[in-house]
């Protein structure tokens, strides 16, 4: 048996009481993407907290972004700086994963079923991913200063927990929403000892405007690849 002494007791009592769990829901608004307006799933939304006291370094994390059915799983990833990110190809053809604009350039090079490639992304901001190969295939990494955040569900519910008593600034990023739609979502919290419900974010998608992406050369990609001549061994 573990005996802990009368400090060491005080002082784990002491952090799991000032630690809480902020949450809310997210509502999208203004969309045209039917998976939102019909089916209401509103899910790919970030929300995190910065503490006004000044920078705290973020624990970097080791996670993953799949590529399988010629889709980026999760479609939006939240990430501390620092974090590595994995990138798995669960599918039967080749892959590229790539990003050539905003937040941290990389290309990963072309790589086969059944492997992986990592990237360590070193700077804050917003990285658009795409496979050369597949123009369909999108993702958005989120590379946040602060280890307190959450991506929203489906049902738009969104969670933080074990964040430490203090006063923070919540941010939003919805990658369909305007940068002024999202800075007016900004807002200041106080955590203490209890659980904090923020409430709801409604985000607008209404003046978004859909741009399409070039491959990593800055050309138009071919209407459909030929995987098969391309690539020999690869099925469809």
């Amino acid at each position: 048996m573990i005996w802990l002494s009368p400090i060491c007791s005080s002082l784990l009592l002491v952090s799991t009481a000032t630690a809480a769990t902020v949450s809310g829901t997210v509502e999208l608004t203004g969309s045209q993407i039917p998976a939102v307006s019909r089916q209401k799933n509103y899910s790919g939304v970030v929300v995190w907290l910065e503490s006004t006291n000044g920078p705290v370094a973020p624990v970097p994390r080791h996670v993953e972004m799949v590529q399988k059915d010629k889709t980026f799983r999760p479609h939006v990833l939240a990430i501390p700086v620092g974090s590595s990110v994995d990138f798995p190809n669960y599918d039967p053809i080749f892959h590229n994963a790539f990003s050539n604009y905003s937040g941290q350039l990389f290309d990963v090079g072309l790589y086969p079923p059944g492997s992986t490639r990592k990237v360590v992304f070193k700077r804050e901001g917003v990285v658009r991913v795409f496979c050369n190969i597949h123009q369909s295939m999108s993702a958005v990494i989120v590379v946040l200063r602060s280890s307190y955040y959450a991506v929203s569900r489906k049902n738009g519910t969104w969670s933080i927990p074990d964040v430490p008593a203090g006063s923070y600034v919540l941010h939003v990023y919805h990658e369909r929403a305007t940068d002024a739609t999202l800075a007016s979502l900004t807002r200041k919290i106080t955590v203490g000892g209890n659980d904090v419900k923020e409430p709801p974010l409604t985000i607008s998608e209404t003046g978004y405007v859909q741009t399409p992406h070039s491959n990593k050369f800055g050309k138009e990609y071919p209407q459909a690849p030929d995987e098969l001549s391309t690539y020999p061994g690869a099925k469809k």
